[in-house]
């Protein structure tokens, strides 16, 4: 488990940031977590990427979140392809609209990021 001295073990959240409402909604909220010190925002295309340090902390973190903005589930698919377990949250099936607006609906963020606040609590 990994962890520091001023927060304890540590709870890594990875989003998509694709090209819509609802990927930069799922960035937005993983941002917004970060900020709120309920987890930490970490690298998803490093993931993706195979920079292997980059997976060794993610799948070494105690708790990973992925936010995936519809069900194509390209943030979910890029752990899995790592045997990185998580839990996740995929935004469309909150009924958020996918479009191909990337103007921030803040109804929409804060029903996302309530989602979210509510996994974490889990």
């Amino acid at each position: 488990m990994e962890s520091c001295s001023c927060c304890g073990p540590i709870t890594m959240v990875l989003s998509c940031s694709g090209g819509s409402n609802v990927g930069q909604i799922s960035n937005e909220v993983a941002r917004k977590l970060t900020v709120d010190n309920r987890a930490v925002m970490f690298c998803l295309a490093g993931v993706g990427g195979d920079v292997e340090p980059l997976v060794e902390r993610t799948n070494s973190a105690e708790r990973v979140l992925v936010i995936d903005g519809c069900p194509v589930a390209c943030a979910k698919k890029t752990l899995e392809r790592h045997g990185i377990e998580h839990e996740w949250l995929e935004l469309t099936g909150l009924g958020i609209e996918k479009c191909p607006s990337l103007e921030l609906v803040e109804a929409e963020v804060e029903c996302a990021m309530s989602a979210a606040v509510k996994c974490l609590e889990a």
